[in-house]
């Protein structure tokens, strides 16, 4: 029932639709037991043995009803199917954007240990299967009760004793539809795991396909696929086998009723306390008896795949962010001097050792402060507290004396642009890549941030310039290229605090310079904190921080460090010495 509540809640935003549902299938019980009626009546005028003219009038007449009947029962299937699936894929659309904006809301901490296809497959075809639940199993559900209240009734009022003889199976059915509710949907709710399993991995090979093919994994992958292959087959034979069973039982207990009717019923033409015609009528409506039966059996199936579909997709919709913005928080006024105060600020991302332990520092308006230290200290997920992907677990940090959480996040990431190390460009075109920080940019705003990148001349160069389809993740793209439109992106958000992770990781020497120059003038005026491996680009930072085991061990600029015999000026003096071998190492093959 947990499953679904929620989904009611949705589909009561289209009552119209579900209304115009309901009076179709009501019209259609009618006219079901209508027919039978009108063979009664026919059969019972044709073996009438003072049957006269009249007879064939009336003949003429009920044919000419059972026509209207049945042109009247295909308008209500139309409506009712339309209707149906207007209704049902208006929840399945609301949904997918409920899921959606909810990923969107779920913090970094979340997706850390979650595979894309999995989600994807939670709000693609998890939501997909809550169509069949609101425009067929929940209308099915109520017009084959209806009919089967409707049916019962007219027996009872033709024979009593027939119709409590014919009711003799449905008690068992219902007892079956009850017992089997326990292993299929289990075995349902598996088949959509297996299904979520397959997508993720469908989902990391197509994106690695090169990375596959450069270290020669095609087998080994195709079987690591065809293993997902096989487990959702072999769960979804398991839940079709144990529904395979359930079907034939119902048709089995549904047949008793027809041989308890052709004995008792024989019996009673032949003594004459039955009329023929209303035997016949009988065996019809006998159908329409079990035809709910059967209906509901089958509904059971798709009831069972959409609960356990509603309840993944409900699963997903309680997860509650880690990042979560206070009820009363504030916009940020204006634009940030950039003032960045850490105070005594600890942070673990899941249980176990500390990634930061009593971080203190202050960061100035318009300096530039530089992370450094070796692999693995806490560089990056210090900057990533600033715009809030994560909260400290001890401690508070604050922009311009406010409290990061007392801030929504819309107004906190406004006032930050960030270039990680790690590019992400969207499948699309140059210019909706670099307009993605700005939508509202100009044209020569969006060139501007282009030249302040270095990217304007290579994009110039590119077959449809900025309109160049640039593939998923940029693929199209050198690394170079895709850090400087990452950089054009960052330069054209224009916000007031820059924050460049290894943002000239992936750029050749000639180009690293220039993109150096290009940011020192984006810096002026600017809050900038730079994380850099290669010591040289830091060099010039206002104050250089270094950590070391989630701490901060050192701090000053870079003549004071160097004038101090501390790990800064050691991590300096090796990549001198390597410097200066790599450049022998050119000279020599050259």
């Amino acid at each position: 029932m947990k499953g679904l509540a929620w989904v009611f809640q949705y589909a009561k935003r289209y009552r119209l639709s579900l209304v115009l549902t309901v009076a179709s299938m009501l019209v259609l019980v009618g006219v079901q037991l209508v027919a039978p009626w009108i063979v009664r009546t026919m059969v019972a005028a044709v073996t009438d043995p003072g049957a006269g003219p009249e007879a064939l009038t009336l003949v003429a007449r009920l044919a000419l009803l059972a026509l209207a009947v049945y042109i009247l029962r295909a308008l209500m299937q139309f409506t009712r199917s339309y209707a149906a699936h207007v209704a049902g894929w208006h929840v399945v659309a609301d949904v997918r954007n409920d899921v959606y904006r909810h990923l969107q809301r779920l913090s970094l901490r979340f997706y850390e240990d979650k595979q894309t296809g999995q989600l994807m497959s939670r709000m693609v075809n998890d939501s997909e299967l809550l169509e069949q639940l609101v425009a067929h199993a929940i209308p099915d559900v109520f017009v084959n009760v209806l009919m089967l209240a409707g049916v019962t009734a007219v027996l009872m009022s033709m024979s009593w004793q027939l119709a409590l003889l014919s009711m003799i199976p449905i008690p068992f059915i219902v007892l079956a539809m009850r017992g089997f509710a326990r292993y299929v949907r289990p075995a349902f709710r598996q088949r959509q795991v297996a299904l979520g399993e397959l997508n993720a991995a469908l989902n990391d090979n197509l994106s690695g396909i090169r990375e596959i093919q450069a270290f020669t994994r095609e087998e080994a992958e195709a079987d690591r696929v065809w293993t997902r292959i096989v487990r959702y087959r072999d769960s979804l034979l398991h839940a079709l086998r144990l529904m395979a069973v359930f079907h034939p039982a119902v048709e089995l207990a549904a047949s008793l009723g027809t041989i308890v009717l052709i004995y008792f019923g024989g019996r009673l033409v032949l003594n004459q306390t039955l009329p023929i015609a209303d035997l016949v009528a009988y065996f019809l409506y006998l159908e329409l008896l079990y035809q709910p039966v059967r209906a509901l059996s089958n509904v059971w199936e798709s009831i069972q795949q959409s609960v356990a579909g509603a309840e993944r997709v409900a699963d997903l919709l309680e997860q509650e962010p880690d990042v979560a913005e206070r009820p009363d928080a504030i916009e940020f006024p204006g634009r940030a001097k950039g003032a960045i105060r850490f105070e005594g600020v600890s942070f673990r991302y899941s249980e176990g050792e500390m990634v930061l332990e009593d971080i203190n520092l202050d960061i100035a308006p318009g300096s530039v402060v530089a992370l450094v230290g070796p692999t693995g200290v806490g560089k990056t997920t210090i900057v990533m507290l600033i715009p809030r992907f994560y909260d400290p677990c001890q401690g508070r940090i604050t922009l311009d004396g406010y409290d990061l959480r007392d801030l929504t996040l819309a107004s906190l990431r406004r006032q930050v642009s960030l270039v990680l190390q790690e590019v992400f460009l969207f499948h699309g075109t140059v210019r909706e890549n670099i307009l993605f920080g700005r939508p509202d940019a100009t044209e020569e705003e969006m060139i501007e941030a282009a030249r302040v990148a270095n990217a304007h001349d290579f994009i110039a160069e590119l077959p449809q310039g900025y309109d160049t389809m640039i593939g998923e993740r940029g693929v199209k793209l050198s690394g170079g290229q895709r850090q400087r439109l990452a950089i054009a992106r960052a330069v054209l958000k224009d916000a007031p605090i820059l924050i460049l992770d290894e943002a000239t990781s992936a750029v050749d020497t000639e180009t690293e310079l220039l993109i150096q120059e290009a940011l020192e003038r984006l810096m002026v005026g600017r809050t900038t904190i730079v994380i850099a491996h290669r010591l040289s680009t830091v060099r010039r930072a206002d104050e250089i921080v270094v950590l070391r085991d989630g701490r901060i061990v050192e701090r000053g600029n870079h003549a004071e460090l160097m004038a101090h015999d501390g790990l800064y000026r050691r991590l300096n003096l090796v990549q001198v010495q390597d410097e200066i071998s790599q450049a022998a190492l050119r000279e020599g093959t050259n």
